[in-house]
């Protein structure tokens, strides 16, 4: 994995933890001289997590739409920064600058970028490790959710061990880079669905 984007939260929680969370997932990307491809911002846990890697020596590729970039939220201190004209299109950018795709905690975007690469690898547009770092039980109701949707029937067999998810990143990093991809929607046949 050269290069991983990672999904998470523009906004600064008071709880100093998520802050540190993402600076040091930064710092861990950039120590394993793993690129960071993320939503461009430098504000809350995305400036957080372009700054450990840049601290640590990295490459951090920003993709921030044109809206956003407008507005002064952009972080020019990246190796790169694209801007793009809408969600859609800065989402397909970062499926096609990075390897895989780690969550970290943040709201409601960041929950469509984990879902959108879910969906994707599940269809087949792609077939990349999707990482959740599942720090301080943030993602605990997601994890039991997920598995909700495999037990009822929602998520075919082949496809629940799509979401890969660890509460440290370094093992959420080895699981990753053990992935193998799975049988996508589009190669299945009509009786396997």
């Amino acid at each position: 994995m050269n290069r991983l984007a990672v999904y998470c939260g523009s906004a600064t929680p008071q709880d100093p933890r998520y802050i540190e969370l993402a600076t040091e997932v930064g710092r861990s990307l950039a120590l394993r001289e793993i690129g960071v491809v993320y939503g461009g911002g430098r504000l809350g846990l995305m400036g957080a997590v372009a700054r450990g890697a840049l601290d640590a020596g990295g490459e951090v590729i920003g993709v921030i739409p044109e809206a956003l970039a407008n507005s002064e939220v952009a972080n020019h201190d990246c190796t790169e920064l694209y801007t793009v004209s809408g969600m859609h299109e800065r989402k397909q950018r970062f499926t096609d600058l990075s390897d895989g795709f780690i969550t970290i905690p943040g709201g409601v975007g960041t929950m469509d970028e984990l879902w959108e690469a879910m969906s994707w690898a599940q269809l087949g547009y792609h077939s990349k490790p999707v990482g959740l770092l599942n720090a301080m039980g943030f993602f605990d109701h997601l994890i039991a959710f997920n598995e909700k949707m495999a037990e009822v029937g929602f998520v075919r067999a082949a496809h629940q061990n799509i979401l890969i998810h660890s509460d440290t990143m370094g093992d959420l990093l080895d699981k990753m880079a053990a992935y193998e991809p799975h049988t996508p929607i589009f190669r299945m046949k009509a009786e396997d669905l």
